[in-house]
């Protein structure tokens, strides 16, 4: 009864469910971007950059393997079901941050496998709005993930200066835990029944389960392909900055705590701008393909100027530029919606999400190591006063050697997107309308439908069939 009158009081599903549930649990998360720098150089004095991709790489490799099966497993149970449950597992490590750091990260580690809020939250918000709703729609997801990180870095950084670590793990772990209840309690079901695959008891094949069954599908659609492929490129330079770009900042461009928190609040501020205003804009205007392209052109401009940057100024201007440059996810995610089948989107936006994760283990760790072959220290938790007087300091002529590699990924995710066609192949949208028109009591039958046309289009039937 209690379930059933919340169900009557939250209504149907709408965008602003998905966009409350992003900004509560990045903002826990932002909270913690002073304590965990804290934590991982208590925990690893010696290696601490090194265990940060380590631990990163571990959790993204599970991330990039259950992705695609939990977006296929959303589209046939629903998404209510596993946004809770990454939800959940993607927040339960927090607490345990100043219990035991130990634990910490080897439970952070392993929260990879449920890690793909993203994945459900783009299914869940495609289930609800039009086809021409949701590059907007995206946007504004995106940009409260932007959002979410305007102010939470440096609240967190002040109550740790004022009052501790503590506080501020104990402030995130409260907001996490309302963002299970508010899945929980007040998230509807966006995914009717009708409109899913089975039903629960629909047994599971290992061909289903078998996480690297729809990346080699992948392969067979050459429109995903070209899209995963540019993900990969434009995603994995981004990973890497940001497990290091704030720490970047203070050591190597000398940048003070408030100049990074400001830095942080800047960035978002203009990226919610970009995701929602411009993104509408130019989507309109331009179309989604020549949006891509925008978007990677500003990426590869930003981190240009990041590496071959070395004055404050030089880092606030780049930062306008990153900030414009974050429109290209959104519009990706649009481009993927547009040319898959309704009741695939959970399994397509599980395989993008599932290569970010990726991205978010490799990137890290080749940052990481890129620092370490130019011998750019990383390891201490505050800026190290320069014993070369200004008159005798040489500057690199590069400064920041992993960026400049990143530029040069964009570039091939570049090439690689020119190639992307603005309108996908009908024979997807054909095979969704027939699949949909059969008898809902069909069952079985309804299965069997497409899988006689596996060669024709087998990413769209058989990544959730």
């Amino acid at each position: 009864m209690l379930f059933k009158h919340i169900r009557r009081s939250v209504g149907r599903a709408r965008v602003s469910h998905a966009v409350a549930v992003i900004f509560l649990e990045f903002f826990s998360w932002g909270l913690l971007t002073t304590p965990m720098l804290t934590v991982l150089h208590e925990t690893f004095p010696q290696h601490t950059f090194l265990m940060n991709g380590l631990i990163q790489g571990v959790k993204g490799l599970l991330s990039f393997m259950s992705a695609p099966l939990i977006g296929a497993l959303s589209d046939i149970w629903g998404r209510k079901s596993f946004l809770l449950l990454t939800v959940f597992f993607t927040c339960a490590p927090i607490p345990l941050m100043r219990i035991s750091p130990w634990w910490f990260f080897a439970l952070m580690s392993v929260s990879g496998l449920f890690s793909v809020t993203f994945s459900v939250i783009f299914a869940y918000v495609a289930d609800i709005t039009e086809e021409h709703e949701r590059s907007t729609a995206y946007g504004l997801v995106s940009a409260t993930f932007a959002a979410s990180l305007v102010t939470s870095p440096a609240i967190g950084a002040f109550l740790s200066a004022q009052y501790g670590d503590s506080l501020v793990v104990l402030l995130a772990t409260i907001i996490a835990v309302a963002d299970i209840l508010f899945v929980l309690l007040v998230v509807p079901e966006s995914l009717p029944d009708k409109m899913r695959l089975s039903s629960w008891g629909f047994p599971i094949s290992w061909a289903q389960a078998d996480p690297f069954a729809s990346l080699r599908k992948v392969g067979k659609d050459s429109t995903v392909l070209l899209i995963c492929v540019t993900v990969f490129l434009s995603y994995l330079p981004e990973a890497g900055q940001y497990s290091s770009f704030f720490l970047y900042l203070g050591q190597v461009i000398n940048f003070s705590s408030e100049a990074i928190a400001a830095y942080i609040a800047m960035v978002g501020i203009l990226s919610i701008i970009a995701q929602t205003l411009l993104l509408s804009i130019l989507m309109k205007r331009i179309g989604n393909k020549s949006t891509v392209l925008l978007g990677l052109g500003f990426q590869l401009f930003q981190l240009a100027w990041y590496g071959f940057g070395s004055e404050p100024w030089m880092m606030w201007a780049a930062g306008t530029v990153a900030a414009m440059s974050s429109i290209t996810f959104p519009a990706v995610s649009a481009l993927v919606s547009h040319c898959t089948d309704h009741d695939q989107q959970g399994a397509v936006q599980g395989m993008i999400t599932g290569i970010r994760g990726l991205c978010n283990g490799l990137g890290p760790a080749l940052f990481g190591f890129i620092f370490f072959l130019f011998n750019v220290e990383l390891k201490e938790m505050s800026p190290v006063p320069n014993p070369i007087t200004p008159g005798t300091e040489e500057k690199s002529v590069i400064p920041g050697p992993p960026f400049l590699f990143g530029a040069c990924t964009v570039v091939l995710a570049l090439l690689v997107a020119v190639f992307i066609p603005a309108q996908h192949t009908p024979v997807v949208k054909t095979c969704g309308a027939r699949v949909m028109t059969e008898p809902v009591s069909g069952g079985p039958e309804n299965a069997s439908v497409p899988a006689s046309d596996e060669d024709n289009e087998p990413l769209l039937q058989d990544s959730s069939l």
